[in-house]
């Protein structure tokens, strides 16, 4: 469902851009123009084969400014549905069905959805703390949160899977990648490590699996005596974490909304998003 609804909206999108009729022609002419009104902006100006940037702010992709000042908090939800391109989109909805298949098919639809949501809300907060210039669309803080998810799960239940060296290993380096390009210029991270910290606490109270000896018990006779079908431990968890989304969430929308930047309380953390080298600088 969340594919299907994110190309629709891609091309909705990109019929509401309009290349033809509202392409200026300062970067060059329309990409595929037998598309028509669908045809992408000059690659000059997106090189990911996609509407404009103007076309995307219009249609409430995450900007600080309007977030902010204009108090437009839908934008830090309605962004994830946003993709910048035909090969952001391809990048992320892939991604997804690896991800989002094997974990729905655990945990069912609802559970999924939720981590899906609300890792991206978390993503898009943290993003909008520390990067200030440029609007922000997909979905890559609602897939780390799954990945998280995903990669927990996997650890948490290592004994009883099969191949799970390799799905481990698959894991870690689809991780290492999206962050190693993270710190590249014009990439950010902070999403991704948003959306990955959001999917890492979610886990423990929408993911909570029954304990194996709770298990066992069901396949006893009803008059046998019935084990707890969690420990106290992880309920004990479930009230930690989900005190602590609740503060991270406030303490981050009140920042957020009184204009606050990030890099003002942590002076190291621009590194997270870009290490400048010899070859490039970071600058805004």
């Amino acid at each position: 469902m969340f594919v299907v609804a994110n190309v629709a909206v891609f091309f909705v999108v990109m019929y509401i851009n309009d290349c033809p009729n509202n392409n200026l022609g300062f970067e060059g002419s329309c990409v595929a123009k037998f598309l028509g009104k669908l045809s992408f902006q000059p690659l000059k100006e997106n090189p990911l084969f996609g509407p404009s940037s103007h076309t995307l702010d219009k249609l409430e992709a995450l900007n600080w400014d309007k977030v902010a000042h204009g108090k437009q908090g839908w934008r830090l939800i309605t962004c994830i549905w946003l993709h910048a391109g035909v090969i952001h989109l391809l990048a992320n909805m892939l991604s997804l069905v690896f991800i989002g298949i094997r974990l729905e098919q655990q945990f069912g639809f609802l559970r999924i959805g939720l981590i899906y949501l609300l890792s991206d809300f978390g993503g898009s907060i943290l993003l909008s703390l520390f990067i200030q210039d440029n609007i922000s669309v997909g979905a890559s803080s609602a897939l780390f949160g799954l990945l998280r998810a995903m990669l927990a799960e996997l650890l948490t239940t290592w004994t009883i899977y099969t191949n799970k060296v390799a799905a481990l290993i698959t894991l870690v380096v689809i991780i290492a990648i999206n962050l190693a390009v993270g710190i590249l210029p014009h990439v950010d991270n902070f999403t991704c490590i948003g959306g990955f910290l959001t999917g890492f606490l979610l886990r423990f109270v929408l993911l909570l699996r029954p304990q194996f000896g709770w298990v066992q018990c069901q396949h006893v006779p009803a008059s046998a005596p019935v084990k707890s079908k969690h420990k106290a431990y992880q309920y004990v968890f479930w009230v930690i974490v989900v005190v602590l989304v609740i503060v991270g969430f406030t303490v981050g929308l009140v920042m957020l909304f009184r204009g606050e930047n990030g890099n003002d309380h942590c002076s190291w953390c621009h590194y997270l998003s870009c290490v400048p080298t010899s070859s490039w600088h970071c600058g805004k």
